[in-house]
């Protein structure tokens, strides 16, 4: 993985500071945001921003989340001690890079294929090889690596499909914004057996998941 040059490296450090004033994050997720060059991940006309704590706007319609909102999802993953993840939705890849300074491996899946084309040579840019990429709908999931430690959607879902939690592992966390009435509400599920442990977080703004593949 290519390091950070000064500049860049002063930069992702306050904005790692920054999302940690706003929500206490563990030592080793405020690192990985340090670690991860936003500015990467962002249009160039954005690029001015992007160390701002706002979601902006990528290609395709969709959003690059918030710093402080990667920051909190991957907090909420509980990512110590797990060893491979699974995200649905990788849009921009920033959320991805974050994680890849936390997991061994990391899976991303999306349904957009300019968005997973630019993202895979955004990874290649910065010297990172432990993310797959795949293009698909996220909502089948990768049966093909499973089982997964840790299932994070990068997209609101009005259910989570069964086959997602059978691809989570024993004692795995899924993370996802549900949609609950006109709410968007950040909820983790625990797998325990064969029961699931739901848990409400917090209110959040996330894209609709959406079905199928757009070329």
């Amino acid at each position: 993985m290519s390091a950070l040059d000064r500049i860049t490296a002063t930069k992702t450090a306050k904005l790692a500071e920054e999302c940690h004033k706003k929500f206490s994050l563990s030592e080793s997720v405020k690192s990985a945001i340090a670690k991860t060059n936003r500015e990467e991940f962002v249009p160039a006309g954005f690029r001015h921003n992007a160390y701002k704590l706002d979601a902006l706007p990528m290609g395709s319609a969709q959003w690059i989340s918030s710093p402080l909102t990667v920051a909190k999802m991957t907090e909420y993953l509980e990512p110590k001690g797990a060893d491979r993840v699974l995200e649905i939705g990788c849009g921009s890849g920033y959320q991805a890079a974050v994680l890849s300074h936390l997991f061994r491996g990391v899976f991303t899946i999306e349904r957009i294929e300019p968005l997973i084309l630019e993202a895979k040579s955004r990874f290649r840019k910065l010297g990172i090889g432990n993310i797959h990429t795949r293009l698909d709908d996220g909502q089948n999931g990768w049966a093909q690596y499973a089982p997964y430690d840790r299932i994070l959607f990068s997209a609101t879902a009005k259910e989570i499909p069964q086959k997602l939690f059978e691809q989570l592992g024993e004692g795995g966390v899924l993370i996802a914004p549900m949609q609950v009435g006109s709410k968007q509400i950040i909820t983790r599920f625990k797998k325990s057996g064969s029961s699931l442990k739901k848990e409400e977080l917090e209110e959040c703004d996330f894209v609709p998941i959406l079905d199928g593949v757009q070329k």
